[in-house]
């Protein structure tokens, strides 16, 4: 779905312009979305295959729920409506987190270039996937793995998953963010 967004610069700041979601990948315009990582106290970590039809990265496991920043639109509000939108959950701003904001950029083809930050959010949230709706032009599958399970499949790629390839770095500071608070939690 095509969407208006705001356009940014390579260091991430706001240009004051904006431009169709399908014009910034086809130019390679730097734009910003969220990630938002959902885990519980378990360290159960909550995981997304991404639509076969999506333009870019099709069919791979990715965070729990990602999603472009409209025009305009604050990134905890961006991120609390895609949490709706491709799951079905209904999260307020406290449940949110912010852990940073990452440079992402793929050239997967000459007309198709996705440059991004990411502001990204840890979640904590008691996971049942069986009550989740997924928004099918998004999302083909969700799947719940174990933080060991989760860093053997996005980071040493033992098991055979399909990670978005945002670095071994990215994923290893989600992991050491979500086990901090997950100690906090179990050491009170």
């Amino acid at each position: 779905m095509d969407e208006l967004i705001d356009i940014i610069n390579a260091e991430g700041e706001k240009t004051g312009e904006t431009c169709m979601k399908s014009e910034a990948h086809k130019k390679g315009i730097y734009h910003a979305s969220v990630h938002v990582w959902i885990y519980d106290n378990n360290g159960n970590i909550l995981v997304q295959k991404r639509a076969m039809d999506k333009d870019t990265h099709p069919n791979y496991w990715d965070v729990s729920v990602a999603g472009h920043i409209g025009a305009g639109e604050l990134p905890i509000v961006s991120a609390i409506r895609e949490v709706k939108e491709e799951i079905g959950l209904e999260i307020k701003e406290n449940n949110l987190e912010e852990v940073g904001y990452f440079k992402s950029e793929f050239i997967h083809r000459a007309d198709l270039k996705d440059m991004e930050y990411h502001y990204t959010y840890l979640c904590n949230y008691n996971i049942d996937i069986e009550k989740l709706t997924i928004q099918k032009e998004e999302v083909a599958e969700l799947r719940v793995l174990f933080i060991s399970n989760f860093k053997k499949e996005a980071i040493e790629l033992k098991d055979g998953l399909l990670f978005v390839p945002y670095g071994k770095k990215y994923y290893q500071f989600i992991i050491e963010q979500i086990k901090e608070r997950i100690n906090n939690i179990v050491n009170g």
